[in-house]
Formats: C-alpha cells, sequence, structure tokens
C-alpha cells in the first residue's frame, strides 16, 4: 500500500486579518514539511477567519480574499515550499448563477483550495450549508457541486468542508462511489460541551460510510461568541482513532497512512450521489518510500468535563481581549462567587498583572464580602482597590426618593458607572459577571451589573459555577500553587447584597432546580406543560417561564460571551421582545 504522510495544521484564523493569516499558513506550512509531510491540511477558511458573517457581503473583502489565496500560493513557492501540496479554507465567489437559490454569478461561497507549485491547482465550496443554531451559511453562501479529488503520490485523496460530513449523503458517500483512499475534511467547527464525544462518533460513522480513513483538521482560538476546540482527528473506516490533536491548543498533527493505490479511472465530470460532479486533479509526485519505522501520530488523553469547559472559557475570554487590541481588564470584585470565577478566568486568559479589579462596597456590603474580595487578590497576584459608592449612593437618595427594588438598582448601577469611568479613564475592558441562570430570569441590573464588553460565564449555570472554582481550586492544589478562590467565597449562599439578610433564594428558586428547569425550557425548547408533565411543581415552573419571557429585552443588551452549551443567548436562541405567547 501506498503511504502518505500527512499534517493537519491545527491554527488560529483571526477574522479579517488576512495578512496575518497569510502568514500563519506559511509557518505551519514550514513545520509540516521539516516532518516530511506530503500533504497538509488547514482549518475551514482558514485565510479569511471564521465565521466572517456579513462581510462575506462585501465585494471587496471577497476579492481580497482570492488575491490572497493566490498571493499564498506563489509564496509558498517562493519560500522553498511549493512541492508540499496545501489545502487551505478562504473565502470566494461562484462562477455561475444559481437559480435555486435565487443568487446571481458572483455570489459569496465557503472554498477551500489546493495550492500546489506556486498555483492554486483547484478550488471547491462547500456543498452543505449549515443554517441551524449558530449558523446562517444560507444568508452569506451559495453551496458547490463538484466533489474534488487530489491523486497525489498514488492515492485518491477527496476532498470536503465541515458541514459536508454533518449531514447523511453528500460528499461522503460521493467520497465513496469515487473510491477515495482518504476523506479529507477542513473545518471551522465551535465549540460546545461534550461535543468532542459526538464529533468522534460522527467521524467514524461517516469514515465507514466512505470505505476509508477520515482525517478532520478543525481550528481553534475564539471568534466573538464562538469557541473552537481543535480536537482534529484521524479514524479508519473500522473507528480505530489513528492520531489526535489536543483540545484548544494550536498543535501540528502527523502521521504516516497506509492507504489503497488509487484504483478508479472515473473521469471528470461524473454525476455522484446528491448532485456532486467529480473534478480530478492530478498532481505530480512518486511515492515515497515507506519508512523502516512509520510514523504513528499521537492520541491527546482527554481531559474532564470541567477542565475543557474551563479551558473554553479562559480560550474566549484571552481571544476577546487580544484580538480586540486591549492588553488589560476591569472587573468589579464583589467577593461572590460569580466575579471571583470572572477573575480567576480573567487571571489564567492573559496574566494577573493585566486584570485589575475594584471593591465597590455599599451600606449593606458584608465584611466578609469585603474579605474575600481582598483575599481572591492577594492569592493570585492582580490589581486590586476600594472605592466606596456609599457616598454616591446618599447623594443620589438626598437627590430624590426611591424605595425597594428601584433603591437596590441603584447601587448596581453606581457600580456600573464607576467601572465604566475608570475604563474609559484607565483604558481597560470591563468583564460583566453575569451567569446564565441570571440571564435567563432577568435577575441582574441593565446598566448596572450588566455593563461591560464581555461575559465570560454568560452561558454558565450558576450550578455549574459552583465546580468549575471547585475544580480550578483542586487544579492548583495539584500544581502545588494557591488556590485563587477563597473557600468562603464558594460555600457562603450568594447574595447581591443590596439590602440587608438578602439572598437569592429569597427572589428564586434553589439554584439546582431553578438550573434543571431551565435546561428543558431553554436548551430544551420544552414547553411548560412538558416540564410540568415531567414531575416539576407546576408554581414552578410557571414563575420560572414567566420570568425567563419577560427579560429577553435585558438579554438583548447584554455583551456576548463565550458559548460552551447547546443553546446560548444570543445567536443560538433568538425569541421575539414583544411576545404575547404564555405556554411555554
Amino acid at each position: 500500500m501506498p503511504n502518505l504522510r500527512l499534517a493537519l495544521s491545527q491554527t488560529d484564523p483571526w477574522v479579517g486579518d488576512i495578512a496575518r493569516n497569510s502568514d500563519e499558513v506559511v509557518r505551519w506550512t514550514k513545520r509540516a514539511a521539516e516532518a516530511g509531510a506530503q500533504l497538509v491540511a488547514f482549518p475551514e477558511m482558514a485565510l479569511t477567519g471564521y465565521p466572517v458573517e456579513d462581510l462575506a457581503l462585501r465585494r471587496s473583502f471577497v476579492e481580497a480574499s482570492r488575491s490572497a489565496l493566490v498571493e499564498l500560493a506563489a509564496r509558498l513557492a517562493a519560500e522553498g515550499l511549493g512541492e508540499l501540496p496545501v489545502v487551505v479554507g478562504y473565502l470566494g465567489r461562484s462562477d455561475q448563477a444559481s437559480p435555486r437559490f435565487g443568487r446571481p454569478a458572483g455570489s459569496p461561497q465557503n472554498c477551500g483550495a489546493v495550492l500546489h507549485r506556486g498555483e492554486v491547482v483547484t478550488r471547491f465550496a462547500k456543498h452543505h450549508l449549515p443554517n441551524y443554531g449558530v449558523f446562517d451559511e444560507y444568508r452569506w453562501f451559495v453551496p458547490g457541486d463538484q466533489l474534488p479529488v487530489l491523486r497525489l503520490h498514488g492515492v485518491d485523496v477527496a476532498l470536503a468542508i465541515c458541514e459536508d460530513i454533518w449531514q447523511d449523503g453528500g460528499r461522503v458517500t460521493a467520497a465513496r462511489e469515487a473510491e477515495a483512499g482518504l476523506l479529507l475534511v477542513i473545518n471551522g467547527s465551535p465549540y460546545e460541551r461534550n461535543k468532542d464525544d459526538v464529533r468522534l462518533e460522527l467521524v467514524r460513522r461517516r469514515a465507514a460510510e466512505a470505505g476509508c480513513p477520515l482525517a478532520y483538521v478543525n481550528m481553534v482560538g475564539a471568534q466573538d461568541e464562538l469557541v473552537f476546540d481543535g480536537d482534529s482527528i484521524v479514524v479508519a473506516p473500522d473507528g480505530e482513532v489513528l492520531g489526535r490533536s489536543p483540545q484548544f491548543e494550536e498543535h501540528l498533527l502527523v502521521l504516516d497512512l497506509d492507504l489503497p493505490a488509487a484504483s478508479s479511472d472515473h473521469t471528470d465530470g461524473l454525476l455522484l450521489s446528491d448532485g456532486l460532479h467529480l473534478v480530478r486533479t492530478e498532481l505530480d509526485g512518486e511515492a515515497r518510500p515507506a519508512p523502516a519505522e512509520p510514523l504513528r501520530a499521537e492520541v491527546a488523553p482527554r481531559v474532564s468535563d470541567e477542565a475543557e469547559i474551563w479551558a473554553a472559557l479562559v480560550s474566549g475570554t484571552q481571544a476577546y481581549v487580544r484580538k480586540n487590541g486591549f492588553r488589560s481588564v476591569l472587573i468589579g470584585l464583589s467577593g461572590g462567587i460569580d466575579s471571583a470565577l470572572v477573575a480567576a478566568i480573567a487571571v489564567d486568559a492573559i496574566g494577573a498583572e493585566n486584570v485589575h479589579c475594584v471593591s465597590m462596597p455599599s451600606r449593606y456590603s458584608s465584611q466578609h464580602s469585603r474579605d474575600d474580595a481582598a483575599e481572591l487578590a492577594r492569592r493570585t497576584g492582580l490589581h486590586f482597590r476600594t472605592v466606596s459608592i456609599a457616598p454616591m449612593f446618599d447623594a443620589y437618595m438626598a437627590a430624590t426618593e426611591l424605595t425597594g427594588l428601584a433603591e437596590e438598582n441603584l447601587q448596581s448601577r453606581l457600580r456600573g458607572t464607576l467601572l465604566m469611568a475608570i475604563s474609559n479613564q484607565e483604558g481597560h475592558i470591563v468583564l460583566a459577571p453575569g451567569n446564565k441562570s441570571e440571564l435567563a430570569v432577568g435577575y441582574s441590573t441593565l446598566y448596572g451589573d450588566s455593563v461591560g464588553a464581555f461575559g465570560p460565564i454568560k452561558d454558565v449555570y450558576k450550578s455549574l459555577i459552583f465546580r468549575l472554582a471547585n475544580w480550578r481550586n483542586e487544579e492548583a492544589e495539584r500544581r502545588g500553587e494557591v488556590p485563587p478562590i477563597p473557600e468562603n467565597t464558594i460555600t457562603k449562599p450568594p447574595s447581591a447584597e443590596l439590602r440587608p439578610d438578602q439572598k437569592d433564594t429569597d427572589s428564586l428558586p434553589d439554584y439546582d432546580l431553578l438550573d434543571t428547569v431551565l435546561d428543558l425550557y431553554v436548551e430544551g425548547d420544552q414547553g411548560r406543560d412538558a416540564i410540568v408533565a415531567a414531575g416539576f411543581d407546576p408554581a414552578v415552573v410557571d414563575r420560572v417561564v414567566r420570568l425567563v419571557d419577560t427579560a429577553e429585552y435585558k438579554r438583548r443588551q447584554y455583551p456576548p460571551g463565550p458559548k460552551i452549551s447547546v443553546k446560548g443567548f444570543g445567536r443560538d436562541r433568538r425569541l421575539p421582545i414583544t411576545n404575547r405567547w404564555r405556554r411555554g
């Protein structure tokens, strides 16, 4: 059997930074060449970053991507890398009109290309376009109708893009019909909790259906709300994992594959499954003799659920800060669990020296909360100061008569105003501390604790907040470090401390119960009657559903944050603000 040394380059493209992304393709191609690779692949839209959203509708951006692709091919050859075929994703356009989709010739496409010997030797567009969850690809792109197959070193390699293997048929079935020896898929697959297990089973199933090994290369990093975990993988048709990259870090996965010799004599234009036309590309080169000891790729170990989620939150926060040109963050540190966890995430993401925290006590702030905030700062080494809002609060109360909720919310809004003032003065971006449980039921104050540029725990339920805090402290102890979060912060009852002896449970059900109902209603899209039928107290369900439905206007104004669940607030869940449907 011919042997093919394959390199999967798990990289972090930056949306819109085509020059940087081109440099990264060259840098990682050099590493692949040094490892003896005969074929190297980069993620979906690696040249432009992903997702580009409505940038795809700007002709100037499309043409910049297409021009950069041609320039990249020439640059690779000029730097002595032309003999190594490179598969890379980019933003392209269609040559023909798409009457079925009502789109003219020149419409944007999510494309891949093969670069070799200074030329773009073949181009192809994504066939299946996702249009669910966070994806709106029918808004931007028209699909492709080809199955590209490379004949390289005596092996036929079929090419596909991400959603092409998430849908039945299409390029998977067509690859089998074309008798491909390898199905290579470039991806921009966002992270979701437990998605690595789902992805593995998918890749195994598709490899069996294609009748050949499947190589899956994914990106890492983050873009706004989306986090990409990498987890690039190669599996055999029998499901054996031949190689697997670690999650949440750039990585070059290199391995030797024993693949069947190309035997198909199918010609260009052959009509395959799902209306796909075969497009063959012959790349010169003889099969490299198999090494005495073939290179076996590593199979990165899996990590715990908490470790995976923590890495996603850190990656999302780090990317948002760095890619938007900031160096430091500002957090209102109350001594409570939410702001403590946000501070710990920020320290891991950008370093304690770049994290600034402010304690803003009022007359209702407990001494233990003040002490807990100071203790977290001492343990982590972040910058810490105290600015009392009491004088400001007293001035407002002297000017106008406020009671009850208005008085409570005034304190939160004073803190929000103070944070934004310091942000303007010193150049930090503010991180908002709201969690998913609170956002779901509207347990937050507009222009108060909701101010900020980014919400690191926006998609984390409160019950998971406690698990993550305990895990992070245990991880620190395992490393021989000081646990960052004071034990008292984790064990004390949660409280907004906006009135005497206030507890979250005064206003909300117990968080374990609340989060279970929210998971059914938000993630599961189950209605009120279905949740009650599952055994939950009708009064509790009615209350939670009402709170969620009436808080939509608040969630629309909350900053973005990293998505870790199957359905986060924002791109995933889009309900009307003005809405009279009250049956859940």
